[in-house]
């Protein structure tokens, strides 16, 4: 896949394993993906957030959910660059560890190119504040790097995995992103762009993920 490592000619970004704590000990939780929608752990507190530096994007190589070792898909990644709005959650202090482990093993067991990241957000008008979220590491294999909107598309197009296909999984990750209010023009340009596979998708597939 051409581009796979990093575009920019910055290096690679991965954990910083220092806690997005407050002083009493509570962590925030940034989502821009299905933690927005289904978060599954303990917290007590939701705010809508903004992360400047990172946006959301097809960038990750999927062999497992929404695609095969033989025909891989397309998830998203928090990839450098632009800004992303999101969910963050505030989770107690005693269930930390419990959450951070939960995170750990759904974010990275199937993509290991994901890493545990300390970040700062915008929580509205009220304040600035570290949190943990999942970015990617552009020095991964599956890193899937700077694709163009057709290049996406044919990926996604032929794609499917244990959780189901590929174009399901960006139809309803943008109706959910509407649903709670926000636009992802990047990824809209890629569903408009969908269409039935073919052979011809799937050359332009199969050479982007070279």
């Amino acid at each position: 896949m051409h581009d796979r490592r990093r575009n920019d000619g910055r290096p690679g970004f991965g954990a910083v394993q220092t806690p997005g704590t407050g002083a009493d000990g509570d962590v925030w939780i940034f989502g821009y993906g299905s933690l927005m929608w289904r978060p599954g752990f303990e917290h007590v507190e939701r705010a809508d957030a903004l992360l400047r530096g990172f946006r959301r994007r097809l960038c990750v190589v999927s062999r497992h959910h929404r695609g095969t070792p033989a025909r891989p898909g397309l998830v998203m990644g928090l990839d450098l660059g632009g800004a992303c709005r999101g969910v963050a959650y505030r989770v107690p202090e005693a269930a930390v560890a419990e959450t951070l482990a939960y995170l750990d093993d759904r974010e990275i067991a199937h993509y290991p190119v994901y890493r545990r990241s300390t970040v700062s957000i915008d929580l509205g008008r009220r304040h600035r504040c570290r949190a943990i979220t999942y970015t990617v590491d552009r020095r991964e294999a599956d890193y899937a790097g700077a694709l163009s909107v057709t290049e996406q598309a044919a990926i996604v197009a032929g794609a499917a995995g244990l959780s189901g296909t590929n174009p399901d999984y960006l139809r309803q990750t943008v109706e959910h992103i509407h649903a709670m209010g926000l636009r992802d023009r990047a990824l809209e340009a890629v569903l408009a762009a969908l269409a039935p596979p073919s052979s011809t998708l799937e050359e332009i597939a199969m050479r982007a993920l070279k």
